[in-house]
């Protein structure tokens, strides 16, 4: 029968453990979440500062109409590329809807020329995002994977292309180890070997660095920079920043951006308030890493095996999906919410529980999830 492989596909994740499905929550914010009328602990969210918790009132803001390029770029769009470029220190910047269309926008976009794609190259950390995978894998550039933060394996490869135009792709901050990337390492290799550097800094930004500027606090700023307005921003959206001609550049060749309907006024303007507010929360990332070295201070002692990881993502891996699901279902009987990340998200026999600390946080919080997880595990 036709499209047989649609049901047999389903029943083989369902068996393996690894098929996904949806929760839906009626109410959260960064320190509780509430499902099925229950209310758990929340170690589950990207609002990293606890700004989500800030309402925002109503904007009067029209909805989008159209693509930014026919009548969809308006006044706020353009106050918030002016605001981020004058944080972040860049000549220009793209407003898009999600973070996934802004990678994957860059990588196809950049390497769309015909007379110069098959002289062109990119080397991408082997744990960037799928969006980063993605658009690589879309471009008509080679393709080419370093291992994980390995500056060593990174010179080889750079040394062993005789590609002209190199592109170095990592995360700032790694989605499921938590991990940075070493963006000064990374810097003096892309002007060794006369290459640029991009950097998703969707985990970073409003978190790591002075201000929470991430790697744009770096001496060495990447050539390309992409940041989401959904993490520690509380609200939605991406941006794309880097020199004004690499943008005008962009603004001719990204599909994504030519082809999509504008980000929402709305949204633009909880951005542009988010952004002040995330720039002046010192005290909360001061509470945020209290946090973070109270939660693996305790976790040391009860001998939990968390990677090493300085930010609010804090892997605890386990092995196989069924573990990660058994002690996912086990926290949620101690009120606790969290999610167990399976394949294919991560490695094989990686499966992990990613807890994430928030700075809304409370020590009790922390000290009963570490409880929890020591009994369990």
């Amino acid at each position: 029968m036709a499209f047989d492989f649609i049901k047999h596909s389903v029943q083989q994740r369902r068996d393996a453990s690894l098929l996904r499905t949806r929760i839906c929550v009626e109410d959260a914010n960064a320190r509780h979440i509430v499902v099925n009328s229950k209310q758990y602990i929340n170690f589950a969210s990207n609002d990293y500062l606890g700004l989500g918790d800030c309402a925002l009132a109503a904007s009067g803001e029209s909805g989008s109409r159209s693509s930014s390029l026919v009548t969809g770029y308006l006044a706020i769009h353009k106050q918030l590329e002016t605001k981020l470029c004058e944080v972040l220190g860049y000549d220009a910047a793209l407003l898009f809807s999600s973070g996934f269309s802004a990678n994957s926008s860059v990588l196809k976009s950049l390497f769309n020329d015909k007379n110069t794609v098959k002289d062109s190259a990119i080397f991408q950390d082997k744990l960037n995002h799928a969006s980063l995978i993605d658009g690589a894998l879309q471009s008509d550039a080679k393709h080419i994977r370093f291992n994980h933060n390995d500056m060593n394996h990174l010179r080889a490869r750079l040394e062993k292309s005789h590609a002209t135009n190199k592109l170095i792709v990592s995360e700032g901050v790694f989605s499921m180890d938590g991990d940075t990337a070493p963006i000064e390492q990374l810097s003096a290799l892309k002007t060794q070997h006369n290459a640029w550097l991009m950097i998703d800094d969707a985990h970073a930004f409003g978190v790591v660095g002075e201000q929470g500027l991430g790697s744009a606090a770096s001496a060495n700023k990447p050539d390309i920079l992409v940041i989401t307005f959904g993490k520690a921003m509380a609200s939605q959206g991406a941006a794309i920043l880097a020199r004004q001609d690499i943008v005008d550049y962009l603004l001719q060749t990204s599909r994504e951006y030519t082809y999509s309907t504008a980000l929402s006024p709305l949204m633009a303007k909880s951005a542009l308030t988010q952004l002040d507010r995330l720039i002046n929360a010192d005290a909360q990332r001061h509470a945020l890493q209290s946090n973070i070295m109270l939660f693996k201070t305790l976790c040391a002692k009860k001998s939990i095996p968390v990677l090493a990881s300085n930010t609010p993502i804090q892997p605890v891996v386990l092995g196989s999906s069924e573990n990660a699901l058994q002690a996912q279902m086990a926290l949620k009987s101690r009120n606790i919410w969290l999610t167990a990340i399976r394949p294919p998200t991560v490695p094989h026999n990686t499966a992990r529980l990613r807890v994430t600390i928030t700075a809304a946080h409370q020590a009790e919080d922390i000290e009963h999830l570490v409880n929890s997880l020591s009994d369990v595990l």
